[in-house]
């Protein structure tokens, strides 16, 4: 039985042509990610060199048999994951386009780019600010005592959480979009509550970097109440 699909441009697909253009827009989107992933992986010499910049001044030791081969795998992957997924979006932007109103498709195709973009963006103010921060705190308390050499992985592991961590953190002004334009959360009542998103915003700057360090903590609780905000300022521009 076929189940007929009408949308806005008065294209009719059944449902079967439905899962075979989804079928084709998940394998390009894995396609990409596998050649990404691939491409990562040649030059996983130099990724890895990028990575230990900041933290110069440190030996990192191979702890465990092949603790540096899956290491690269790790990276090679997740560096995948990162740099595919804004053709992995489009793939899912050209799905449901046909499917949207011009109202709607007004609204999510901005949010999901606006997404992408402060993700990044995210990404890159961890690598330039909190990382370097964070590490010249650990690097140097301590150092008269005990010399700091460092497994790559658990170092990896760090920088990940960093990283992801400041990606998502950057996803706030999407977040009060969505809540302002299906009127769960006004503009006004976000801006009345700002003494208490100064505090979250201090608790969450903890949680996010990992290390103890004032410096770091500024940072990132200064750019969380910068986003916050931020996207206050464009859900008001919106409504009007």
């Amino acid at each position: 039985m076929k189940k007929i699909w009408q949308y806005n441009n008065k294209v009719e697909m059944s449902i079967i042509e439905h899962l075979i253009e989804l079928r084709e827009r998940i394998l390009f989107a894995f396609s990409i990610f596998c050649l990404i992933t691939i491409i990562c992986f040649m030059y996983i010499k130099n990724i890895s060199y990028l990575l230990q910049e900041p933290a110069t001044g440190i030996k990192f030791l191979q702890l465990a048999p092949g603790e540096y081969l899956f290491v690269t795998i790790k990276i090679a992957i997740s560096l995948g994951i990162i740099l595919s997924s804004p053709f992995i979006i489009y793939q899912i932007i050209c799905f449901i386009l046909p499917g949207l109103t011009n109202k709607e498709a007004s609204y999510i195709i901005p949010t999901l780019i606006g997404s992408i973009i402060l993700f990044f963006i995210g990404l890159f103010f961890s690598y330039k600010v909190l990382i370097p921060a964070a590490l010249s705190f650990l690097i140097t308390y301590g150092s008269d005592i005990v010399e700091p050499i460092w497994s790559f992985e658990e170092y990896f592991n760090f920088i990940l959480l960093l990283l992801f961590s400041t990606g998502l953190a950057f996803q706030i002004p999407i977040l009060q979009l969505v809540l302002g334009i299906f009127n769960i959360y006004s503009s006004e009542k976000m801006l009345q509550y700002w003494k208490y998103i100064i505090f979250i915003s201090t608790i969450i700057g903890a949680v996010i970097t990992p290390s103890t360090d004032p410096i770091t903590q500024i940072c990132m609780t200064s750019a969380i109440l910068l986003l916050y905000f931020s996207g206050i300022i464009l859900l008001k521009a919106l409504n009007k």
